[in-house]
């Protein structure tokens, strides 16, 4: 656990040795609050107590947002040489791959702790369903996990960070819109099948205010098999490196 915790702490002040994760904190809530309060949402016009708005924003917002965050954290070390000297350490590679998963994590709760004052805001309009935001906040938090695991596999497998951008989206847009989409062109199993893996049908459910088990199971699931293949692509880069 300590060295996780290193290799995060590690990784947190990275980001913030560069631009990056202010350029991308600051288009983050940018674009969360131009579109919660001005455009589309316009929760004073609608005069309804709620964050619905802003849970529907940032579920597109993070989609773009975490790739463009995970791109280069282990694509940039492979490309600078720096992951063979990462791994010649004691540190295994699960280590290696959940300590960045915790940091890109730990940066998404610390760009999410700025849209609170949305809350309390909201809260003062009317009455507001709590249990419904705080399950809606655990919704961006689980969603968030998933790509950050799809994210980091997809920079396990290339030094190029723009690949990895790309490589992420086109594995997440399957889970984010095209599962969704094509469940509603099929009955029976398939659609059912369709509909369960469409990352929209169960953050649409625990954002309502209902966590139910299998949601959760949904997303612990991608997290567990992203990470998997992550830890797999840099176990079988330390094996042929050596």
């Amino acid at each position: 656990m300590k060295q996780i915790w290193i290799i995060t702490k590690r990784e947190l002040a990275s980001f913030f040795d560069s631009l990056l994760a202010y350029i991308l904190l600051l288009a983050f809530l940018g674009f969360s609050g131009l579109f919660t309060w001005l455009i589309g949402g316009d929760i004073f016009l609608v005069k309804q107590a709620s964050l619905q708005s802003f849970f529907g924003v940032a579920y597109w917002t993070l989609f773009f947002f975490i790739p463009a965050l995970t791109m280069r954290m282990i694509a940039e070390e492979r490309n600078s040489g720096t992951l063979e000297l990462m791994l010649t350490k004691p540190v295994s590679d699960w280590q290696f791959v959940l300590g960045k998963f915790l940091s890109a994590l730990l940066l998404i709760v610390i760009s999410l702790v700025p849209t609170l004052p949305y809350y309390i805001t909201v809260a003062s309009i009317g009455p507001i369903d709590h249990g419904a935001v705080w399950t809606g906040y655990l919704g961006l938090l689980l969603m968030s996990a998933a790509y950050i695991s799809i994210g980091l596999f997809a920079s396990s497998i290339t030094s190029n960070q723009i690949v990895a951008f790309l490589l992420a989206l086109l594995i997440g847009i399957f889970f984010h819109l095209l599962f969704s989409t094509l469940a509603g062109s099929f009955t029976g199993f398939i659609g059912k099948l369709l509909s369960y893996l469409s990352l929209h049908t169960h953050y649409s459910s625990i954002t309502r205010g209902m966590v139910d088990s299998k949601d959760v199971i949904y997303f612990l699931s991608i997290i567990f098999l992203g990470l998997f293949a992550a830890e797999t692509a840099v176990a079988k880069r330390n094996i042929n490196d050596n």
